[in-house]
């Protein structure tokens, strides 16, 4: 079975750093491309940051620009999302979710595997 673990998440301050973690298994990790995924409270989730490794391509979402750092070590299986300059916003359920590499860039419909999510919160 596939299976994508996310951890790190946390209460942190405004203006703090986290890293998040996702480990995925059960599936050939080169093959597909990882995506970070948040769903504020109240809103809908919505993308944050992804990392296509093959192509050494990766995606920002304009409000994390600058203060989000995506990176992968295939040999691991993992993809981190380093965050930093943290702010009350950036608070939600924090998703890394598995899509064919041929299918990316994707919107989040399209996407083939979940994680079970790891929270942030940020105070102010």
């Amino acid at each position: 079975d596939v299976q994508l673990q996310a951890s790190g998440g946390g209460l942190v301050q405004a203006g703090g750093s986290l890293r998040l973690s996702c480990v995925a298994s059960g599936l050939t990790f080169d093959d597909y491309a990882i995506g970070w995924f948040r769903r504020a409270p109240g809103k809908k989730r919505e993308g944050v940051s992804g990392t296509n490794s093959s192509l050494g391509s990766t995606y920002y979402a304009d409000s994390v620009k600058g203060r989000f750092t995506i990176s992968s070590d295939n040999a691991k299986n993992t993809v981190y999302l380093q965050m930093n300059s943290l702010v009350p916003e950036d608070t939600g359920v924090y998703y890394c979710a598995a899509v064919n590499r041929g299918g990316w860039p994707a919107e989040i419909y399209q996407y083939d595997y979940w994680g079970q999510g790891t929270l942030v919160t940020v105070s102010s």
